[in-house]
């Protein structure tokens, strides 16, 4: 099992930046794939990005496509979201995800350790 943190969230206007981190620990860190989910109320989980073990191939939603930028730091063993020009659709708490395998997925059930999530706001 990993265990996951997610912080950085917060209240932006439309138009602005915010960094979402996310901290590992347990299994090793540099052999699984990991991503990003939102969750918006009254929607379904949806995927934003992933990340292969290796930090290689990425793969990115259409929504967020050019905006957002997935990395990770192996052996600070994190991962980080920047998101620019954000806009209020993009408003929802944001989770982290590990990956079972070490090739990126943009497949929920390609995932099976998850953070507690973390809320961003994008205001009008």
């Amino acid at each position: 099992q990993v265990q996951l943190v997610e912080s950085g969230g917060g209240l932006v206007q439309a138009g602005g930046s915010l960094r979402l981190s996310c901290a590992a620990s347990g299994r090793t860190f540099s052999n699984y794939a990991m991503g990003w989910f939102r969750q918006a109320p009254g929607k379904e989980r949806e995927f934003v990005a992933a990340i292969s073990a290796s930090g290689g191939p990425t793969y990115y939603a259409d929504s967020v496509k050019g905006r957002f930028t997935i990395s990770r730091d192996n052996a600070k063993k994190t991962v980080l979201l920047q998101m620019n020009s954000l806009k209020p659709e993009d408003t929802a708490v944001y989770s982290c995800a590990a990956g079972r395998y070490a090739q990126a997925t943009r497949v929920l059930a390609g995932f099976d350790s998850w953070g507690q999530g973390t809320q961003v706001t994008v205001s009008s």
